[in-house]
């Protein structure tokens, strides 16, 4: 096996959305996480609201309402 070829494997603490933290071990430094088993409805049992209205808000920004609008077509004389 060669030597010094394969990424670090250290400690590294994930970070949740809902401020839970736990160690886990990996090759990135950091790793930040929307949900986990503390606040994910399937562990918990309670439903949660995503927002997802920003996304909404930037994909209509970006696009505009003509996304959805279908081309209209040429009538023939």
């Amino acid at each position: 096996m060669k030597e010094k070829i394969h990424p670090r494997y250290d400690k590294v603490v994930v970070r949740c959305g809902c401020g839970n933290t736990f160690e886990t071990r990996s090759t990135a430094d950091e790793i930040k996480a929307e949900t986990c088993s503390m606040c994910h409805p399937f562990y918990t049992g309670k439903q949660r609201f995503m927002d997802t209205a920003g996304r909404i808000e930037r994909f209509q920004k970006k696009y505009g309402s003509s996304y959805m609008k279908k081309p209209k077509e040429e009538q023939p004389k």
